[in-house]
């Protein structure tokens, strides 16, 4: 293996929380300087309250802004190219986004290509589907406005979509991607639909839980200068700090925030515990069931979730995710018993009395419990995939390096066939 890291690191974005912060983003945005910026949203939102807000807030701070709605829920490289077209032409000197992932991620990446223009879309995107360059230098001020409580996008230098001509996501991860301020607003999310909510949620759900029990930082390899050290650098005593808490948020307000959009606290504390997720996992990463995720989104043939209101077919990121955690925490369990038991633990699940054999099955079933009471799909049958798609599920996975290779259980081809074949169903 060589030399072993011995260093991390330990970025993210600043933060303000609050009902009603929205309304400070003018102020925010005329503190950092811009006096021009790109507003983006998505077709969905650019007409609401939100978005009204943000607009009104810009307005009274005399900044200009020009509005950018064409974000697509679940970006493609085509997407992102007409967001950095515009980008391009605009003469932006900060970024607005307020949005779930889908706007976060798309603002990250217009602002980088607008003022880093590469020689080739893919120059910046993670190996082994791009180059991976880093980033040349700083990028304009960019202030993120969640909608959603769940990628944890403010927070974080990574940027995903989806790539068409292969049917697989990818992404685009540094740490100058990160945005200026994340305003988190309770506000923003009373309108979200309960299956947005539920998706949303059991993304922080398993991001923590993921960078929870990456492999440590210090069983990675080193890089051969700091300056390739990567965004996901493994599990590390500040990540796990971040981690824990979302976990323990998560396990005591989830339900809360779907089952009543009234409920105000539990709605801001899941906005918080998707804050802290980004931020655990935004330095120590994710690993196998995002990697796994990816195909499954890339690849969908007509599922149409509900409550999203959409004309293409999507399997949402945090459906993507949960419908692989089950199966994958049963495989990775052994590799690290206590922190899977931890993550039980912090989840509110009974562990009395549990050995290393029997956590990985108490933390899936654990999972499984919450997808029933969210109302997901028992697995992944009922999206549309069966079992003689798990070679091809498999072979989508094995490009994601960025994050497979952070599962404290290596996997190869052949675990990855198995793996999704024990998604398929639950229950």
């Amino acid at each position: 293996m060589g030399v072993r890291e011995t260093i991390f690191t330990m970025d993210t974005s600043s933060i303000k929380y609050g009902p009603g912060a929205t309304r400070e983003l003018g102020l925010d945005m005329a503190a950092l300087g811009p006096r021009r910026v790109m507003l983006l949203s998505d077709e969905n939102l650019v007409y609401g309250e939100q978005v009204e807000i943000a607009r009104e807030s810009l307005k009274e701070a005399g900044i200009e802004f020009v509005t950018f709605s064409r974000v697509r829920v679940e970006p493609s490289d085509a997407s992102f190219r007409d967001a950095i077209d515009f980008a391009q032409r605009g003469d932006f000197d900060g970024y607005v986004a307020v949005g779930g992932g889908s706007v976060m991620d798309t603002a990250k990446v217009a602002n980088l290509y607008a003022c880093w223009p590469p020689d080739d879309f893919l120059d910046y995107v993670n190996p082994p589907i791009g180059r991976g360059l880093p980033v040349p230098g700083p990028l304009k001020p960019l202030i993120a406005v969640p909608t959603t409580a769940g990628t944890g996008s403010e927070t974080t230098g990574v940027s995903i979509f989806d790539y068409e001509a292969l049917h697989a996501k990818t992404g685009i991860a540094h740490r100058a991607l990160r945005p200026t301020l994340g305003i988190i607003d309770p506000h923003n999310t009373a309108t979200l639909p309960p299956m947005v909510a539920a998706c949303s949620g059991l993304d922080v759900l398993s991001h923590a839980i993921e960078s929870l029990t990456a492999l440590p930082y210090s069983q990675r390899p080193a890089p051969e200068h700091p300056r390739e050290r990567p965004a996901y650098q493994g599990a590390n005593p500040i990540s796990d700090i971040w981690a824990a808490e979302a976990l323990r948020m998560v396990g005591a307000n989830l339900l809360r925030a779907i089952r009543d959009p009234d409920d105000e606290e539990a709605r801001g504390n899941m906005l918080l515990a998707a804050a802290a997720a980004g931020i655990g996992f935004g330095n120590a990463g994710v690993h196998l069931p995002h990697g796994m995720s990816y195909p499954v989104s890339g690849m969908v043939r007509d599922f149409l979730p509900d409550g999203y209101r959409v004309r293409h077919a999507i399997v949402p990121h945090g459906m993507a995710v949960i419908l692989n955690a089950p199966a994958v925490f049963r495989f990775t369990a052994s590799a690290n018993p206590e922190r899977h038991l931890l993550a039980a633990r912090l989840l509110g699940l009974d562990v009395r009395g549990a050995t290393a054999d029997d956590v990985g099955e108490i933390l899936a079933q654990g999972i499984i419990d919450i997808m029933r009471a969210t109302g997901m799909p028992n697995g992944l049958q009922a999206i549309g995939y069966k079992e003689s798609d798990a070679p091809a599920l498999a072979e989508g996975t094995l490009p994601q390096h960025r994050v497979t290779k952070l599962s404290p259980c290596p996997a190869d081809r052949d675990d990855l066939i198995e793996l999704f074949r024990a998604a398929m169903r639950y229950w």
